[in-house]
């Protein structure tokens, strides 16, 4: 067996664990980690495939932005483990049937597809002979023959960018915002008022009315007396 095939069995299984992992972990933060790790191996296998492109993309993309981005809305929402596993035991049989199902498809699929050929598989390693890296194929086909489902695909993300925008940004009913428009079309006239109003002048007062008025005072002032 080539050491190769051994990486691939083991990644293999650290993927299988960590997805049985993601699903039964009674923690939601546990099972984004979880999902974290069986991308990590997913990515791994890619790089077995060689597949470089997309094990790096799935590394960036998902561990790096959406995985983060999950742990974030986890890790502030308040949830209440033992209301959402209340009725666990009661969806088992139906969720049972249904994995069985896909299970069962996938194997029937697997099997048409590589069990059941007859014909040897022709050779599709035209890129390591022709000295090319997957990246650059990859890119020659998406903006050669499927350039339009591409030019789609970026639209799409555009206007849900824009609606996701569009519906979580709300101005609030005290909150100042700056208007360009009525600053740079501001006058004069509109800003600073000139008022014209007389002067006031204070008359000093004759040196006679405040003698006159200091006599009473000192007359109502009782002399200190000794007891």
């Amino acid at each position: 067996m080539e050491f190769t095939t051994v990486l691939f069995y083991i990644f293999a299984l650290l993927l299988t664990l960590s997805g049985l992992k993601v699903v039964t972990s009674r923690n939601p933060v546990s099972s984004a980690l979880f999902l974290v790790l069986a991308f990590f191996n997913a990515a791994a296998v890619w790089m077995l495939l060689e597949a470089e492109f997309l094990a790096i993309l799935l590394v960036l993309v998902y561990v790096g932005a959406v995985m983060v981005l999950f742990l974030f809305v986890v890790m502030m929402l308040d949830i209440n483990i033992d209301v959402l596993s209340r009725d666990f035991k009661r969806f088992v049989p139906v969720a049972t049937i249904v994995g069985a199902i896909i299970v069962i498809e996938t194997a029937l699929i697997l099997w048409h597809g590589y069990g059941a050929t007859t014909s040897p598989v022709p050779d599709t390693s035209a890129a390591a002979a022709a000295s090319v890296s997957n990246t650059h194929l990859i890119g020659k086909i998406i903006y050669t023959d499927y350039i339009f489902a591409f030019e789609v695909a970026g639209l799409v993300l555009l206007v849900a960018i824009v609606a996701a925008i569009s519906l979580t940004v709300r101005e609030p009913k005290d909150a100042k915002r700056q208007n360009v428009a009525k600053q740079v079309a501001v006058r004069r006239q509109d800003r600073v008022r000139l008022v014209k109003m007389q002067a006031v002048v204070e008359v000093p007062e004759a040196p006679e009315a405040v003698e006159a008025e200091a006599a009473p005072a000192a007359q109502g002032a009782a002399p200190a007396t000794k007891s």
